[in-house]
């Protein structure tokens, strides 16, 4: 079956909908939006499969580069400790990604294009850049984990990988060309890999299992210790991106749906099942990055692991033989590809719906990655390898401090009844959201007032 043209689904803007002031806008990554057909008078599992793919591209935040910095610091410092921490950045990421469904399924809109409906230019400018910036720290932790990844498989450089990094715009180029499909098998692939990697490694590394479950269970550490609370906000700000907010929102309407009020429904609850299984599977994957850390750096004493290549140089002494940090360094290689490819398509989502400015995806990642490569350079040649880690955990502070931006739009939008009519987001899931979104906060405050006051 051909791919519908962009004039074959419905109107963007849903009648009755009057709570936004602009009609049908343009949509984000036009060039595949709709591109994907929901089989008609098929079967449930059938039109199931053709929502499955955007949930993955959204749990590819678990297992970026900057997850791992902050999963392999917080594993080796505290153990399993803050296991409870990547199990609430899980449930926070499977709400919030539901609202982005909702949001996008309801009005037509994603998130960033809603802002500019929403707010004055003096508001809805500075979360562009406020989202542009979330972007760069994202990008950041990729050019220093594919750097990294290439120098333990390769023996490459770390100022020479962080140029090569560049390339990868060849690589999106091709994809995009190839369709939205390949684009997902192509994370899911590399997915896969990522899982094959971890399971051998934490098979090797045998964890303790009574203190991996005792590590789900909260602790009050986490916000009464403010170097355990400053990994764990990277932690969450690594996990819940405010990026795949946007990112989101602007692929589930690669999907052609018809428009009909019982099919939006469907089309709602497929895409909340299709994100909400690949968020839980992505779990699995964060966890392991922390367990593996804590199974044999913390177990054996080394306890101020924060740099990727130190980690990989460990993890042969103490597990024996070459295959365990193979897998790692194959793992945090294909961890920043994939990584590569969304932050990408968020930052086409970002720029296209904030201020309507259109360029070619290739052109847009050459900017953002020119910008994200200097400051890797200044670290790397600065303090070598020895500072990357630091800068990876950084930028997913940084991170955290910018989801209250991107949260607080996106709960106030799908809580408006005059925006999403009928589906608009239920008392209950609003009032979780908005919980998380003051939680965040919370934390930040905290941390600043730690900085700032007790000067730590």
């Amino acid at each position: 079956m051909s791919s519908p043209s962009l004039d074959s689904k419905p109107s963007l803007s849903v009648a009755g909908h009057n709570g936004w002031r602009r009609t049908s806008p343009t949509p984000s990554l036009s060039e595949v939006f709709g591109s994907i057909v929901v089989p008609r008078g098929s079967t449930v599992f059938r039109r199931f499969l053709a929502f499955v793919g955007p949930g993955y591209l959204v749990a590819v935040g678990y297992m970026d580069p900057g997850n791992w910095a902050t999963s392999l610091a917080g594993g080796a410092k505290f153990g399993y400790t803050l296991l409870f921490v990547a199990l609430l950045s899980n449930v926070m990421a499977i709400l919030l990604q539901s609202l982005c469904a909702r949001l996008a399924i309801a009005s037509g809109r994603d998130l960033a294009q809603a802002c500019r409906d929403a707010y004055p230019s003096w508001v809805s400018w500075p979360l562009w850049v406020f989202a542009e910036a979330a972007i760069i720290a994202t990008d950041l932790a990729e050019v220093i984990g594919v750097a990294i990844g290439l120098n333990l498989l390769f023996g490459i450089p770390l100022e020479i990988g962080v140029f090569i990094t560049a390339a990868d715009v060849f690589l999106i180029l091709w994809l995009q060309n190839r369709g939205f499909r390949w684009v997902e098998a192509f994370v899911i692939t590399l997915l896969a890999v990522i899982t094959a990697c971890f399971f051998v490694q934490i098979a090797m590394a045998d964890p303790d299992w009574a203190g991996v479950i005792a590590g789900f269970a909260p602790s009050t550490d986490i916000v009464t210790d403010p170097e355990m609370l400053y990994i764990a906000l990277g932690i969450i700000g690594a996990t819940v991106m405010p990026h795949n907010l946007y990112l989101h929102s602007g692929i589930v309407q690669t999907r052609n749906w018809e428009t009909t009020p019982a099919r939006r429904f469907e089309a709602l609850r497929m895409a909340t099942w299709d994100s909400t299984i690949a968020l839980m599977f992505a779990l699995t994957i964060n966890a392991s990055i922390l367990i593996l850390a804590a199974a044999t750096f913390h177990a054996s004493g080394n306890t101020e692991i924060v740099e990727i290549d130190q980690a990989h140089a460990l993890l042969a002494p103490l597990l024996g033989g070459s295959l365990a940090p193979m897998m790692f360094g194959i793992a945090l290689l294909c961890s920043g590809l994939n990584a590569t490819v969304t932050a990408t398509m968020a930052g086409q989502i970002v720029m296209e719906g904030f201020i309507n400015f259109r360029i070619s995806p290739v052109l847009r990642r050459l900017v953002t990655r020119s910008i994200a490569i200097v400051p890797a350079v200044i670290a790397i040649l600065i303090w070598g390898s020895s500072g990357t880690g630091q800068l990876l955990i950084l930028s997913q502070v940084v991170l955290s401090f910018q989801l209250p931006f991107a949260i607080v739009p996106l709960v106030m939008f799908t809580a408006s009844k005059a925006k999403m009519g009928d589906m608009v987001a239920p008392l209950w899931l609003t009032a979780l959201c908005a919980l998380i979104a003051g939680t965040i906060i919370a934390l930040n405050i905290n941390l600043l007032w730690s900085v700032a006051v007790i000067g730590w």
